[in-house]
This record gives structure tokens, sequence and C-alpha cells, in this order.
């Protein structure tokens, strides 16, 4: 049997000013935007490229979600944006207005960078210098 990670939930405040930045400045795809009736839509966005999850933008609708905008996580990196070239990424999210909250950094793994995204959840830019283990090729 063959399963993979198809969407993640990300809470956010407004669903255009979340498609806004992530269609601008993280340059992702808008993949869906259907209207649900009541005020809700199904919105999900896609890194570019395309394989890979995605992300559902759901709108926070009570005040238990609205709290939790932008701490999805306790303050802890979230959502890791794997890109095969890291600095002209990283550069162009810069120029984009992206708030990184640390200069690039070489580790073990890879070359890394925290960034926050327009709500405040922490993600970590990285370029990875080999395949993890759990990865097979197609």
């Amino acid at each position: 049997m063959k399963q993979h990670l198809s969407l993640v939930s990300l809470v956010v405040a407004d669903h255009d000013a979340a498609i806004a930045f992530f269609t601008g400045a993280l340059d992702f795809e808008l993949c869906e935007d259907t209207p649900l009736g009541g005020g809700k839509r199904w919105v999900v966005v896609h890194p570019p490229g395309g394989g890979g999850s995605g992300l559902l933008l759901a709108r926070a609708d009570s005040p238990t979600q609205v709290a939790h905008i932008g701490d999805q996580t306790g303050g802890r990196v979230f959502l890791f944006l794997e890109t095969d070239d890291f600095d002209p990424d990283h550069a162009r999210m810069i120029a984009a207005g992206v708030g990184f909250v640390e200069q690039p950094r070489h580790e073990a793994y890879g070359i890394v960078a925290i960034f926050e995204d327009l709500c405040g959840n922490r993600w970590d830019l990285i370029q990875r210098k080999s395949t993890h283990a759990c990865e097979t090729s197609p």
C-alpha cells in the first residue's frame, strides 16, 4: 500500500491575506479556492514544482482557533520548506519581504534558515545534503 501526506491545515486569520503571502512572498501555487457557504472556503496552496504536501489555509472560526494563529507549535519550527537551490530562494524571499529570524547556517544535514510566515509560524528553509532515509526513488 502506498500513501502520502497530502495536506496540512494551517490556521490563518484571513484567507485573502494568506493567499497573497503564500503565492506572492513564497511563490506557492494556488491550487483551489472553493466557497463552502457560510463564509467558509476550501483554500489549498502548494510549493512550486509540483510534488509534496500542500497547505489547507483554514480561517480561524472560534476563539480557541484564533488564539493559536501563529503559534500552532508553541514557538517551535512548524513546517519545513525544502529547496534544491537555497541561495536564490533565500534572496528572493528576502526581496519579497519574508522575515528571517536568523542568518543561513551550515549544519551537518544541510543549509538552513528560520523564517516566519504572515501569522508568525516558524518555518525552516532548508537545502539538505542528502536524501532522508525514509524517502525512496520512483
